[in-house]
């Protein structure tokens, strides 16, 4: 970090005692170097002080809820191709060759609760030049690591990762996950998939104030305000309107549904990438005009995700667009952590190395 008032209150606290925080939250566990999604992850981040832990949710083909960042990602966080299942795949592996780029495409339903269960998970990673499955599989960027996935991921049902963080003593926020198959599925409809995660939880036990249940489409998050009202009124509306041709954070018209709209229909949480949020202005971070319409709109603020884009010495990558001008160096991480927490007002940033918001949140009194 650049010397600095900030560099100077981080560094006093070397010596504290840490707590867990509920403003910090376990992106898939702690992925940047376990596995996501397993039982390895989550027990990482656990131990990194998150309060929050995320179980991305898809289904298998006996529609059973597992943690999955996509239903179509197996051959990339799995060992799928190295195993008999491969033959199960919706696109087996092809390799690299005449103007084509290595390939594969394993779905989480593709296979059984049984046979999903059978897999182990890998670092999330794939060589598109690969003329060979083992090239292919091991693609892991040289700023992540191995070391956590050597002895294998342990992959886990939705129900399992509800026990196990009920174990743990951390809150829950599920992602419902767009399929990538057509629905119905076999007769299971959005709505069903959709209440089947609640169930879960109430299945569980889990009371509604600890669950803060995710979704990209916003008819998820209304089914839940309208059908599962206590779950509703902490439903996150992740948004990624910037795929929308027009679209600008900096400018307040391009939002539709504007903020007070959504605040009308109920959504409390908006949880935008963390570029959204933030410009520069004279080499500094400040809030964008997005931050601000949210936070005068009353909704409550979460954002994703950092360290997702490795190494800032070069701009940042897509994590950091709206301020690549100025990002630098991997300290940049904590200065724009310090500007989402003290001037937009985040109440929570998803991290996928959840120390660092852990130590930050600490150090500074957050909850």
């Amino acid at each position: 970090m650049h010397n600095s008032p900030l560099k100077e209150k981080l560094l006093s606290c070397s010596d504290r005692d840490f707590k867990p925080t509920l403003f910090s939250i376990g992106h898939r566990g702690a992925a940047m170097m376990f596995p996501e999604h397993t039982r390895e992850s989550y027990l990482a981040a656990a131990r990194m002080g998150a309060g929050i832990i995320e179980c991305d949710v898809t289904f298998t083909a006996d529609q059973e809820l597992v943690c999955r960042h996509s239903q179509a990602d197996l051959h990339t966080t799995t060992n799928i191709l190295a195993t008999d299942l491969a033959a199960k795949c919706t696109q087996p592996f092809s390799p690299a060759g005449e103007g084509k780029k290595a390939s594969a495409e394993c779905r989480t339903s593709d296979i059984t609760l049984a046979e999903f269960k059978s897999l182990k998970g890998k670092m999330d990673a794939a060589d598109a030049t690969a003329t060979g499955l083992e090239q292919y599989m091991s693609a892991t960027p040289n700023w992540r690591t191995d070391l956590y996935a050597a002895s294998t991921g342990t992959l886990m049902t939705h129900a399992e990762s509800i026990h196990l963080f009920k174990t743990l003593g951390v809150k829950f926020t599920p992602e419902l996950k767009a399929p990538s198959v057509d629905m119905p599925f076999n007769g299971f409809t959005q709505q069903q998939y959709a209440q089947k995660m609640i169930d879960e939880y109430k299945d569980a036990g889990v009371p509604p104030e600890d669950v803060f249940a995710q979704s990209f489409n916003l008819d998820d998050i209304l089914y839940w305000i309208k059908n599962e009202p206590e779950f509703g009124k902490q439903a996150v509306y992740l948004d990624g309107r910037d795929s929308e041709e027009g679209f600008d954070p900096m400018n307040p018209d391009t939002l539709h549904p504007s903020m007070p709209a959504l605040k009308d229909m109920g959504v409390n949480y908006i949880a935008p990438p963390l570029w959204m949020l933030v410009t520069s202005e004279h080499g500094r971070i400040v809030p964008s005009a997005y931050a601000k319409e949210a936070r005068a709109a009353g909704l409550k603020i979460i954002t994703w995700t950092l360290e997702r884009s490795g190494p800032l010495g070069r701009g940042g990558g897509w994590y950091y667009q709206s301020i690549t001008d100025i990002t630098s160096a991997d300290g940049m991480a904590y200065e724009l952590l310090d500007v989402l927490a003290q001037q937009v007002g985040v109440v929570g940033v998803f991290s996928d190395w959840p120390a660092t918001v852990s130590y930050y949140t600490n150090c500074m009194g957050l909850k």
